[in-house]
Parts: structure tokens; sequence; C-alpha cells
């Protein structure tokens, strides 16, 4: 029985990604786009819809046609917004289908170098010895980096405030705030903060995967600097609209695997510090909920 979208794609696409120009959905965005568009003989375009604390790029694709056309890469936030108790116009979840996994790799939790703070030993006894004083900066509520230091903070068994940031800011004002020392510390993707630690402004304290960071080769992990079994690396996903016609997104996940496979792209993912994800749709789908899940079991443990 010859599928029923047999012709798709037969116009441009459109990725859309939630964090601007120069973040790492940005960027694997615009190294997933080439390939795509070869593949699929149509433009394949990206769009940057920063703002919200990340959700206003999921609202803008929840609110475009079911067709395929317009596809979702976002982090693992769009997981955990799902129970932040924020008050969305759409169901990360529900209005969502988890396409595809792409590519995974480390936090580093960064300190600004007017703080002083050399080590997470040093974080870890200023923020008991200063519990009201302590501080945390997130690139927003929900995201990785505030789900992330909500659980470093449960396991270090310190308190500290968050400072979200503002819902207009972007990721490079999430630098420039850790730079300035609008808090103590914080959590960002390692790409983003290269640079400032780089240039001496800002402290690496740790990376948040089981394995050291290729790009910060010489910083601790989390669990080897003494928080012993801790492990929360940033992911990268798919997702289209609920209602997306069902070989339509076989298609798109099957050409998405394979571009995935390619050498040259998985050099690329190398180069920036990721590992891709190799993880059946249907297992895709699943693992989303799952990390929904703890997302909600980190916040309430707060």
């Amino acid at each position: 029985m010859p599928a029923l979208h047999a012709d798709y794609p037969c116009r441009p696409l459109l990725i859309v990604e939630p964090f601007g120009q120069g973040g790492g959905p940005d960027l694997l965005a615009r190294a997933l786009a080439g390939p795509l568009a070869q593949r699929w003989r149509q433009p394949v375009d990206v769009r940057n819809v920063t703002g919200e604390g990340a959700t206003a790029a999921p609202r803008y694709v929840a609110s475009a046609p079911a067709d395929g056309y317009m596809l979702l890469i976002n982090t693992s936030a769009h997981a955990y917004s799902a129970v932040t108790g924020r008050a969305l116009s759409y169901d990360p979840l529900q209005d969502f289908v988890a396409v595809l996994p792409l590519t995974s790799q480390p936090y580093v939790v960064v300190t600004s170098v007017s703080t002083g703070i050399q080590s997470l030993d040093q974080l870890i006894a200023h923020a008991r010895a200063k519990p009201n004083e302590a501080t945390y900066g997130s690139t927003g509520i929900g995201t990785g980096t505030h789900i992330g230091l909500a659980k470093l903070n449960r396991m270090c068994a310190i308190s500290a405030s968050h400072v979200p940031p503002h819902p207009t800011d972007s990721n490079a004002n999430a630098v420039a705030n850790a730079i300035a020392g609008r808090f103590t510390y914080c959590m960002l993707p390692i790409g983003l903060a290269l640079p400032a630690i780089r240039d001496d402004q800002l402290v690496a304290l740790g990376v948040t995967t089981v394995r050291r960071s290729s790009l910060l080769p010489h910083v601790n992990t989390i669990a080897e600097a003494g928080i012993a079994g801790f492990d929360f690396p940033i992911w990268y996903g798919l997702w289209v609209r609920a209602g997306t016609p069902a070989d339509v997104i076989e298609k798109i996940a099957d050409d998405m695997a394979s571009v995935l496979r390619g050498a040259e792209l998985r050099s690329w993912i190398g180069e920036h510090g990721g590992e891709p994800m190799d993880m059946p749709r249907n297992e895709f789908a699943r693992f989303v909920v799952a990390q929904s899940t703890l997302a909600k079991d980190i916040l309430t443990a707060q």
C-alpha cells in the first residue's frame, strides 16, 4: 500500500529552536539543515524563536499546522517544562510527538572570577556558611540549567535562591550575568560558557556527566569533585506537532537518523563536545516522559 504522503516534503521546511543564535540548539539545527535540504531537495531554514523561558518556540510550533513542515529542535527543557507549574498555552507532552533524540553533552557549573571561588568544595562551603546569600542562575525556569542545579543543591545539602533570567533574556545574557556576578553560580552548556572560561572570566567548577568533556579535559566531573553519582547531561531532541501524519513522522525520523549517522556530522558533533544519542523513536518517547517525571521529583524535593 503506498504511503499517504509519498511526496513529502514537497515545499520548504522550517526548523524552530528556542535559545537563540550561537546556542547549542541553533548550532545543531544549522548543522542539520544543510544535509537535510540536500536529502529532501527542499530548502530547510532555521528560525530562532526566543524568550518566555525557552517556551516561546514550542508555543510557536504548537500553533502551526500539523503537517511536518515545521520541526522543533529543543533541549531537555521541553520535557522539564511540563512539570514546572507554569501556565503554558500548550502541553509539552500531549501537543507534540517526540520524533528522535539527537545529541547529548555535559553542562558545566561556573562562577564569576569575582566570587573568588575556585572549586566545588569552596562553593559548597560558601553556600552552607551563607545560606541566605547564595544564589544560582539559569537560562530559564524549567530549563535543564534550573533542574540540574536544583538536583545538585539537594545532593550537596545546600540551600540557595534561584535567580531566573528576565523573560526577554537570551543565552548571551545568561553568560553576561554570570560574568557580572549577578548570582553566585550557575550551570551552562559547555559551548556557551567556553569562551568566557578560556578568557578567565568564569571559573569552571565541574562538568555534569560521568565522563569529562573533550572541550574541558582538565575540569573534574561533579562526581570526581566529590558528589558521587551525579550525572546530568543536556540532551537535544526533535519534535513535531501532535496530529502530524504517521508516515510523515516516520520519514522525518528515518531521514534524520540517516543524516546523524553521516561521518561528517558525527565528527562535527564530537568537535562540539557532544555524542549522538542512538535510541529508537518509541524508546525516545518513553525517555521524554521519564525525564519529565525526574524533573518533577527534583522540584518536589526542593
